[in-house]
């Protein structure tokens, strides 16, 4: 395991086995059978190319009223529990005594994206954002903290750990492509993207 610094933002190479990766999985495919995966849309109407889930207090949403945190899946039911397995990566990437109340789930098709984003939507910033990778690669873009300018991208593999937080916690960062076939992680192929969060 490495770690590369990339503007401000931690990249915990390999951070997760084989083992912890498929530890993870499992406890996946349980939050997604009480929280079935959906595909929202963006406020402009347009339908996002991912589909998500969530664990914890809070999930995210997204309709024509615009990007939320709320506190239940879309079919009325709560979020299940962010899955301990989950929680104990946070702890030890972060050592921070506050754990995170939303886990997303995101999962990409060998045709999804993520455009070029911040996350701030929470009620502070000063804490960290915690992402993993499980499946298929996928390069991820990171950009600066207003619109516009020079990014630089890396290919995150199944495995890695990927820390924004103190001055990159307000960075743009995205994912412009996957590259199919590289894991085989998932059955079916694509890639998990779990990001964790402090909502209030």
């Amino acid at each position: 395991m490495s770690i590369l610094r990339l503007r401000g933002f931690e990249i915990h190479k390999g951070f997760l086995n084989g083992a912890a990766q498929q530890q993870l999985l499992s406890a996946l495919r349980e939050v997604v059978r009480k929280a079935p995966l959906f595909q929202p849309d963006t406020p402009y109407g347009k339908p996002m190319s991912v589909r998500m889930s969530a664990a914890g207090d809070y999930g995210w949403f997204s309709d024509k009223t615009g990007y939320r945190y709320v506190s239940a899946h879309p079919d009325g039911t709560p979020w299940p529990a962010i899955p301990e397995c989950v929680l104990a990566v946070w702890d030890e990437v972060t050592s921070l005594e506050r754990r995170p109340e939303c886990c997303l789930i995101n999962y990409y098709d060998p045709d999804a994206r993520m455009g070029l984003h911040q996350d701030r939507d929470e009620a502070s910033f000063e804490w960290p954002v915690l992402s993993m990778s499980l499946g298929d690669d996928a390069l991820f873009r990171i950009g600066n903290t207003t619109r516009g300018g020079k990014t630089e991208s890396i290919w995150l593999q199944s495995g890695d750990v990927v820390a924004m937080g103190g001055a990159a916690r307000l960075t743009y960062h995205g994912v412009d492509r996957i590259r199919a076939n590289t894991s085989t992680l998932l059955p079916k192929g694509g890639r998990i993207n779990l990001t964790l969060r402090v909502v209030t």
